[in-house]
């Protein structure tokens, strides 16, 4: 993974994440007003359910987007893939990242814009708009909460750590549902939490709020951002066995660096 900006990019960076913050401050505030006044539940499955203020958020955020750059690709969550003229830009887009968490009123939701150059994650904002806090990084550039430096944190010991992690809406349906990882890491970990929104979990990692993140199943809009978020505040981000990330890989081990060979090897177990 480079950790400077591609040449193409260039000083262009800061154009890129004015339109991805103005982006998801409206999308923020939509999902805020349907908080209020209430909204529509379809089920994609049992466990798997959209909005429609998923729909409307995602539908201002793209709108953001291609006002300024309307040859750049889309790739979102509701919405799919759209191919761009410019097809070596792609904005990752998860409007709605913790939908079950907003369908019940329990505030831990974010929206979640990535942007990708030539495949490269770039680019990473997450904003959530409950606490008003905005996670901003560009590759090279450091990562951010609401302007101030993030750092991860300095725990170098896994049963001093405190860990979060998540579950696909497969879980009643194959054995692969990371329940026999959670029961090692609950009997190894200081902790374990369970937010129900992976890219604010990987944020909380870049933040020292965790200190390591692990899940199976995730999706490319999941992870585009806070990946970028994480390892520009010095973190460290793998697949399940420690070798090179690709967000279109589903299995992700995300740490402050000092514990991930700690919980690759918990995860090695089986």
């Amino acid at each position: 993974m480079n950790d400077v900006l591609p040449p193409l990019f260039g000083s262009r960076h800061e154009r890129f994440k004015t339109v991805a913050v103005d982006a998801a401050r409206k999308a923020g505030a939509i999902l805020q007003q349907y908080a209020r006044s209430g909204f529509q539940i379809e089920y994609k499955s049992v466990v798997n359910l959209v909005t429609d203020a998923d729909h409307q958020a995602e539908q201002a955020i793209i709108d953001c987007i291609l006002a300024a750059y309307p040859s750049h690709g889309i790739f979102a969550e509701e919405r799919g893939r759209q191919l761009g003229t410019d097809s070596a830009f792609q904005w990752i887009i998860d409007p709605l990242d913790g939908t079950t968490n907003f369908a019940h009123g329990y505030p831990a939701y974010c929206v979640s814009i990535g942007l990708e150059y030539e495949g490269q994650g770039l680019l990473g904002v997450v904003y959530d708009p409950t606490r008003d806090e905005l996670f901003t990084a560009v590759v090279g550039q450091g990562a951010y909460l609401n302007g101030t430096r993030l750092h991860v944190s300095d725990v170098q010991r896994l049963d001093q750590a405190l860990l979060v992690t998540g579950f696909a809406y497969d879980i009643r349906d194959t054995p692969a549902n990371n329940l026999d990882h959670f029961a090692r890491f609950a009997l190894r970990a200081q902790g374990l939490r369970r937010t129900g929104t992976a890219a604010l979990d990987l944020c909380y990692v870049a933040a020292g709020r965790f200190d390591g993140f692990w899940e199976l199943k995730l999706q490319p809009w999941d992870m585009a951002a806070g990946v970028v978020i994480l390892r520009e505040a010095g973190g460290r981000v793998s697949n399940f066995k420690g070798g090179p990330l690709s967000i279109y890989d589903q299995g992700l081990v995300a740490s402050n660096g000092l514990i991930h060979e700690a919980m690759l090897a918990v995860l090695a177990l089986g």
